[in-house]
Order: C-alpha cells, then structure tokens, then sequence
C-alpha cells in the first residue's frame, strides 16, 4: 500500500482509513464510470478536485491492449507525471493526497487529489473566436511561446500527456491576462506516460493532438514557426531540415483527426 496525505488531508482523516474517506467525499461530480469517479470538493473554503479509481477489470484491460490502447490502471500515472513536471519546473497541479492498494493490476483502489487552480478559462474557450476577433498580437505571439516551452518541457523530462490538447492548458485569471502577464498550467494527467525519456514516438502523438486541437484558432505560418523554435531550442533553419518528415506528418495527421472529429460531431452525425 502506498499513502501520501498533506494537510489539509492528514487532519483530517487522521486515524481514519483514507480510503474509506476519500469514498465518502461529497461534491459536484464530473465523471461516474464503473472504474472511475471525479468530482470537486471543499475542505476550509478551498476547493479541491478528487480522482478515485476502483480498477477496471480483466476484460477491460485486454479490450484496450487489443486495440493497441494503453490501459489506465489507477492514479499512480498522474501521481508521477504531476511529481516529474514539479522537478522540471513545467506549471501543473499540486497534488495533496496519494493512496494506492491492491496488487492485482484489474482491481487496484487508488485516489489522487489536487488543489483547484481557480480562477481560469482553458485555451480552447480562450481562443474560441480569435478567427473572428483576433488578439492583441504580442499576448497572441506569448502564448504561443509558453505553450511550447511547456510541452517542449514536458518532453524533455520524460513525460508525454496522451491528451494534449489546448483544453487541457489552463489560464489562470486572478489578475488582468496581458502578454506581459499571464500564468499557464498543464492539467488532466491521468493517462500521462512517465519514462527516463519521452519516446519520439508518443511524442509526435502529443506534437499531433496540440496542432489539431489549435486548428480553428487562426494560427498563421509565423505562429507556427515560433512554436517550433521554442519547442526544439534550435535555430529554425535546422528544424526545417531535421525535421520536415515530422511536419509534413503532423500536416497530414491533424487533418485526420479533424476529418474525424467533424464526422463525429457534425450535425446529424450519428443520426
């Protein structure tokens, strides 16, 4: 068993089974599976976002290994994507609860428990008329930056998101969002992957997934170009040669993936 309590946690649930405490939390809920239950709590006034996983079962372990999927078992993958992105300096939650038990990987109980970054909008609502209202360019060009110092960050210390996506990039806005000042946080962890160093492979699915999700927001060649500079830290000349197989695959890719996305999702799609 593994069991990580901060306050205001260890005060809480001192002598308890935690367990059995983080089970019996009450708040609003965002996700109810079978395996899986989130929702937001308040301890003292200050909100917190709680992830329980209760295993998944056998079957539902080879039905995501038969389709090349890689199973999450319990919030030990968030845990350590969140403690790796702490070392590496990238913004992300703090996490303030942490147990595990069980050694059967179908049926493991496992919590994680993050402070709320609040107030904030995602990117995706952030720039969800910029096409028709564009932004004020330097606060445009600065995020464009930070977000690829970030996911660059991310990568080089061995974590890969798995959903990285502009949703899952926080703007916190507690004060006035100018290009000078402004603060990021990467989120929703729990399928991240941590290594000694991030596969290029499941690198490029997260390069894919950021530049699909960014499709609609109106990013010009130059925006693109910046995120590229900042993201491989070498000069762009070099990146154009190294890497054109790379681009001109993750050209074709997020056009997949929004030819999906619109097939899904158009109106009457399914009907």
């Amino acid at each position: 068993m593994k069991l990580m309590l901060a306050e205001p946690f260890k005060s809480l649930w001192a002598g308890q089974d935690a367990f059995a405490a983080v089970e019996a939390l009450q708040g609003q809920v965002y996700r109810e599976l079978e395996g899986r239950r989130t929702l937001r709590t308040e301890v003292d006034g200050r909100g917190y976002f709680v992830k329980i996983h209760r295993g998944i079962g056998w079957g539902e372990i080879v039905k995501n290994l038969l389709t090349a999927k890689l199973p999450v078992l319990g919030a030990a993958q968030e845990w350590q994507a969140i403690a790796r992105l702490h070392e590496a300096g990238v913004p992300t939650m703090t996490a303030v609860a942490y147990g595990e038990r069980g050694s059967n990987p179908a049926q493991q109980h496992s919590f994680i428990i993050t402070e709320e970054l609040a107030p904030t909008t995602d990117l995706e609502q952030f720039s969800l008329n910029w096409r028709q209202q564009p932004p004020e360019p330097r606060l445009k060009r600065a995020l464009i930056a930070e977000v690829a110092k970030m996911v660059g960050g991310m990568h080089r210390a061995g974590v890969n998101h798995r959903d990285c996506y502009i949703c899952h990039f926080l703007l916190h806005t507690d004060r006035p969002v100018t290009a000078d000042d402004f603060r990021l946080s990467v989120i929703d962890l729990h399928r991240a992957q941590t290594r000694a160093a991030t596969p290029r492979r499941w690198r490029d699915k997260d390069l894919a997934a950021l530049y699909f999700s960014a499709l609609d927001i109106g990013l010009t060649r130059s925006d693109k170009l910046r995120f590229l500079r900042i993201y491989f830290q070498r000069p762009l000349r070099d990146i154009l040669r190294d890497e054109a197989r790379l681009l001109a695959w993750l050209e074709r890719k997020a056009a997949r993936l929004m030819l999906r996305y619109q097939r899904k999702y158009a109106p009457g799609a399914g009907s």
